[in-house]
């Protein structure tokens, strides 16, 4: 006869039931998306593991694409990824919230709580276990303390960032049309602040999308005349993380187009009506983009001790765990990791990201069998591209020869820049899904306007 009732013996039984292995994903950047993803079919779907996705948005981004969201040559509708139906078809789940803080003696991680536009609550202050963590929260701009920069400029780190700038272009664009006297000097100018990727490649969508407006009727304005694009830059040439050539052959591009590009150019201040530089040129300007730098996201520095690096990102040893807990690994922009004979660390890109969650991958499955030596992660740079929208890509393509890169440019190099989009899509749809979803928006493109109105 069993000598506990029936109640407390269900109770006893169900206290020795073995609990999944939790997983926890903080970011749903490129690399936490696709890890969260490739987990949650290995592991989410058959029950070997819990799976959890956290993140401050409810919907995916690439985030390469911002510029595009910025000119308005791209609708996000139909680029964006939902993270409650990516985690219903893919096997993990999605919570919503933002991180504020970690428990790494009791493995919890701390979720502030959120609020609708109307102040009410949507969920509360929470706590979330995890048997390993992953953080992947990427980067946000550093204004380097820049007088006026928080006040006056947009930044690019979100699409709400992007849409923000993309509804202060459209709005700037129909008062100037509206209004009784000529343009203003200043009025449809806008500085780019930092030309490294994103603010080379916005320049360049900027001056398309601007006579895309004016052909919709805007015609009082003159694009030529009226519409100025200057890109400033504090280094001696603009991409100085790329190799020279490049460069060189990026900036002969803008300027060819009339993009005003201003090298050798700190910026001292940012004011409602234009930038300050160093050496005391005032550009006047009542669109101010800054995209000079990044750094990690403020929380970094207060998640219960774990070692940062200057720039406020997590140290991490090479199996991308911290430094301070082999129970946490960091992925992308907010790991500090500088390879085996390097004196930099992998820089914050994309293709970064992607490497290393398809690396955690594989090893997060090895520590669940127990295995305490973990592989090192190994960077392979496959080169960079620069998309300058229609008028031109170029890059530099590495791994062909040893020790040696190929320039391309044009066509093929349009196709590869979009190839690396296309292989992010693929890692969280699958070829067919990402095969039919191409082929609509190619039909899609040639029955709406190419810059966004609205």
């Amino acid at each position: 006869m069993n000598s506990l009732p029936p109640a407390t013996a269900m109770q006893a039984e169900s206290a020795t039931e073995k609990k999944p292995y939790r997983i926890v994903i903080v970011g749903g950047g490129a690399g936490g998306l696709e890890l969260a993803t490739q987990l949650g079919n290995r592991l989410g779907r058959s029950g070997k593991a819990e799976i959890t996705l956290v993140d401050r948005s409810r919907t995916h981004i690439w985030k390469p694409l911002l510029h595009e969201i910025a000119a308005g040559s791209m609708d996000t509708g139909r680029h964006e990824v939902a993270y409650q139906a990516q985690g219903h078809w893919h096997g993990f789940r999605y919570r919503y919230g933002e991180m504020i803080g970690l428990d790494r003696a009791n493995k919890r991680v701390h979720l502030s709580a959120t609020y609708d536009e109307d102040g009410r609550e949507i969920t509360p202050d929470r706590w979330f276990p995890y048997d390993t963590l992953v953080i992947a929260i990427g980067s946000i701009s550093n204004d380097f303390r820049t007088p006026g920069v928080k006040e006056n400029a947009i930044m690019l780190d979100t699409p709400e960032q992007a849409e923000r700038f993309n509804r202060r272009l459209l709005n700037a664009c129909v008062r100037a049309y509206a209004q009784p006297g000529p343009v203003r000097p200043g009025q449809l100018h806008v500085s780019i602040i930092g030309a490294g990727a994103t603010g080379t490649e916005l320049s360049a969508e900027l001056h398309h999308a601007a006579r895309g407006l004016v052909e919709f009727g805007l015609d009082k304005i003159d694009p030529e005349k009226d519409f100025k694009i200057t890109l400033i830059e504090a280094a001696p040439r603009i991409l100085p993380a790329l190799p020279e050539r490049l460069s060189i052959a990026t900036t002969n591009i803008l300027k060819s187009i009339g993009v005003e590009v201003r090298t050798g150019s700190p910026v001292t201040q940012v004011t409602a009506e234009g930038v300050t530089l160093a050496n005391g040129d005032f550009i006047p300007s009542e669109l101010v983009v800054w995209a000079a730098g990044v750094k990690g996201p403020d929380v970094i520095s207060k998640l219960d001790g774990l070692e940062v690096s200057r720039m406020n990102t997590l140290v991490v040893k090479p199996t991308l765990q911290t430094t301070v807990d082999d129970n946490i690994f960091v992925i992308g922009d907010a790991a500090y990791l500088v390879p085996e004979g390097q004196t930099a660390p992998i820089p914050p890109r994309a293709q970064a990201a992607h490497q290393q969650s398809s690396h955690l991958v594989k090893q997060i499955q090895r520590r669940m069998k127990g295995e305490t030596e973990l592989a090192p992660f190994k960077y392979t740079d496959f080169g960079s591209l620069v998309s300058l929208g229609k008028y031109s890509t170029v890059g530099n393509l590495m791994g062909f020869i040893e020790g040696k890169s190929i320039r391309i440019e044009g066509w093929y190099a349009k196709l590869m820049y979009r190839s690396l989009y296309k292989m992010h899509e693929i890692a969280l749809h699958g070829w067919i899904k990402v095969i039919l979803d191409t082929i609509s928006r190619l039909l899609t493109r040639r029955t709406e306007p190419q810059v966004k109105l609205h």
